[in-house]
């Protein structure tokens, strides 16, 4: 599973570059289906055998992925294209630390897999989320936010309760991904709109 999740974490990139509605569409089941399989395989399969809590916090992530699936494919609100600036820069960043930094600092602090936490778990997908967020091409409906940056803040603390110390990253990843918003501000819908009338 390792192999494929990362598989479709890259599709999801991939897709940023992909002209037209549809890759927007891709973009938002990936995440949807991420946070669907880490309620599931992680939280529900998994972590309820060490903290009863895991059977809410996978219902928490569950709701997550519904956000995910309402506002990017239901609806939709949201739209992503590779974008330029603090925002590009930034998303790029997170990305690159939840798929290839996070793993490797794991493994410099002696975590081996399949001990170490691998892209597809809560940790670095929250990361790599909270960058694809940064990629949106209109304002991220706020549902959309609530559970990774809760997640952010919260599962951080396993880094010093279960010494994953990688995990210190995501409250830095929610705070950076919140000021980036707002000293960039992704364009209203209505622009983007009349943009995609005129191409």
């Amino acid at each position: 599973m390792p192999v494929a999740l990362n598989a479709v974490g890259l599709l999801s990139i991939a897709l940023l570059f992909a002209p037209g509605v549809w890759p927007s569409f891709m973009i938002s089941l990936i995440l949807a289906l991420l946070w669907a399989w880490m309620a599931i395989a992680y939280h529900i399969a998994f972590f309820t055998s060490i903290n009863p809590a895991a059977w809410l916090l996978g219902m928490g992530f569950l709701l997550g992925s519904l956000a995910f699936a309402w506002h990017g494919i239901a609806r939709p609100d949201l739209t992503f294209r590779w974008v330029r600036g603090i925002r590009g820069i930034t998303g790029a960043a997170l990305i690159v630390f939840a798929m290839i930094l996070y793993p490797l600092a794991g493994y410099i602090v002696g975590h081996r897999f399949p001990a170490a936490p691998t892209f597809g778990l809560p940790c670095p997908t929250t990361i790599f989320t909270l960058g694809m967020l940064l990629f949106a091409a209109s304002p991220v409906p706020k549902p959309v936010l609530v559970v990774p940056l809760l997640w952010a803040a919260v599962g951080s603390l396993a880094a010093f309760q279960l010494g994953v110390l990688e995990d210190l990253a995501m409250v830095v990843s929610g705070v950076v991904m919140i000021v980036v918003m707002l000293v960039q501000p992704a364009p209203a819908r209505p622009m983007l709109d009349a943009d995609a009338r005129e191409r």
